[in-house]
């Protein structure tokens, strides 16, 4: 609930820049405006699609949106079991990674699960 929270409210701000609101797929996307320039800055090579906060996904446009809706769902449903607790054990495993030399977030767990479950179906489109 707070991570969902906080995503909307992000949302809700955007929304002078352009940022778009919507419900799809049983989630609440926020997409485009200023979230699309910050997810570009993401540290993960080209930038980040899309980002899950509880049940809200902040995504560059709705395009991208679309086409990583599947595996923003996978994070959805690891937010629904770990709670409020994701995104520190989110954090600290991939501090734990970086200082281990690994890659902090293609090593992750939490993203490992993602694209391997995403990556044996077909992409969610419209």
């Amino acid at each position: 609930m707070p991570w969902t929270l906080l995503g909307l409210t992000l949302g809700i701000v955007g929304l002078s820049s352009g940022t778009r609101i919507e419900w799809y797929g049983g989630t609440i996307v926020c997409h485009s405006g200023w979230i699309e320039r910050i997810l570009k800055r993401a540290p993960i090579p080209g930038g980040a699609s899309a980002l899950t906060l509880g049940h809200t996904i902040l995504a560059r446009s709705r395009e991208e949106m679309v086409q990583s809706h599947a595996h923003e769902l996978v994070h959805v449903r690891q937010y629904e079991r770990w709670g409020a607790f994701f995104v520190p054990a989110y954090i600290g495993i991939s501090c734990w990674l970086f200082v281990r030399g690994k890659d902090s977030y293609f090593d992750n767990p939490f993203e490992r699960e993602a694209y391997a479950i995403t990556s044996t179906r077909t992409t969610f489109r419209t």
